[in-house]
This record gives structure tokens, sequence and C-alpha cells, in this order.
């Protein structure tokens, strides 16, 4: 009895010990991989990376930034980050024995207090000056000069509008204080800002910074 006792207790410990080292470690790193095409050309369907968090912990973040993040509730059908115990354990330790909640990855284009502007066939304006983006696959073929404009005509505005009322639709669009305006590389097939608006700080998981298969890289 006193051996089996003790076999029971070593195991228990084990496991405490193991959760307690993948919690350790994904407070500071966190291996994601890529599940769709919006940020092509940068990464591709299936690239495996590694984020930091100590941008988030610090709220660092710089124009340029790859980002993982939770998406915000009106992209997931209204739903909030669930506090079920199980899904805590899941993006506490990353382990597929819990659920994992959806996450998505796209680059800061605006910081709190940027204005921004996209026009049709020529690139992102912020604070009234393009960008010069290396990185995209193609211009965005769609325009946002104002709030209202943000779902305004593409395939998603049945189902999202985080904006509403002619007084804030009119608006220029300048990134709240504790938010970020992200986009995907592949302006044009890629769910973000330019459909939901600027994400809350909050729900940055981490920055991405090295590609580790199949071709290790750090990113930029």
């Amino acid at each position: 009895m006193k051996s089996l006792l003790a076999v029971t207790g070593t195991a228990i410990a084990g496991i405490v010990t193991t959760f307690a080292l993948l919690i350790t470690m994904r407070f500071f790193l966190e291996a994601r991989y890529i599940p769709s095409e919006a940020m092509l050309p940068t990464l591709k369907v299936n690239d495996r990376l590694l984020t930091e968090k100590v941008t988030v912990w610090k709220k660092q973040f710089k124009r340029g930034d790859i980002i993982t993040f939770y998406p915000p509730p009106i992209e997931m059908g209204g739903h909030e980050l669930s506090n079920a115990p199980s899904a805590v354990m899941g993006r506490l330790t990353g382990l597929p024995i819990f659920p994992n909640e959806v996450a998505f990855i796209k680059r800061v284009i605006g910081l709190p207090g940027d204005t921004i502007e996209i026009k049709s066939e020529i690139g992102v304006f912020v604070n009234g000056k393009l960008l010069e983006e290396k990185y995209i696959l193609e211009k965005p073929e769609y325009d946002l000069k104002v709030l209202g404009d943000i779902c305004g005509s593409n395939t998603y505005r049945q189902f999202i509008q985080p904006f509403s009322g002619l007084e804030v639709c009119n608006n220029q669009i300048v990134v709240p204080k504790g938010q970020l305006f992200v986009l995907g590389d592949n302006r044009n097939n890629s769910e973000d800002s330019h459909i939901y608006g600027p994400i809350d700080q909050s729900r940055v998981i981490g920055k991405a910074f090295f590609r580790v298969w199949p071709k290790p890289d750090v990113l930029d």
C-alpha cells in the first residue's frame, strides 16, 4: 500500500512539475503555426513560428511588428474568450488535450493616435504619409477613409458591423488608446482591421520573431 501511494505521489508530482514547466515556458515564449494565406508572401500555410511575450508585457509595439492575437468577439460570433477551467488551461499550457481558442496573426500598421487611410491600388497612409510596404503580396483593392468604410463593401458586412450611427461612421479612422490597427500582408485575402476595426492590446498573445520550420528565419 505504501509502495502504491509512493508511486502515485511520484506520478502526481511529475505531472504537476510538467504543467509548471509548460506554464513557465509559455509565459515567455509560445509556438504557433500559420493556418491561412492571410500573411502571404511573408508567411505560408503551416509555417511554424516562435512568439515572444516581453513586447506584450511592456506594450512596446512598433509599426511593422507581426503579432498573434485573439480576434475580437465580433469576429467570433459575439463570443468572448471562455473562462472555463479547460479553456484557461489550454491558454496556459497549449496542450492539445485542452481546447485551444482561435488566434490570428497580422502585422501592426497603426499605433494609438495614428490616423489610417487606405486607397485602392495605391496603399496605406498613416498620418497622411504613404507606407513603403515591400512585404505585401499586392496592393489593396479597397478604400478606407472613415469608420463607416470598415465593412462597407465586402462580403463580411452582413455579419460584422463594428461601427454604426452617422456621427461615428463619418469620423476619421484614428486608432484609440490601447488599441492597434492590424492588416494581413495578403491585403485582399485577410480578415483584419479593415473588417473589424482596431484590436485591443489586451488580446495580443505575442510578437512573432522567428520561423522555426520549414526554413528557419528571423522575421521582420
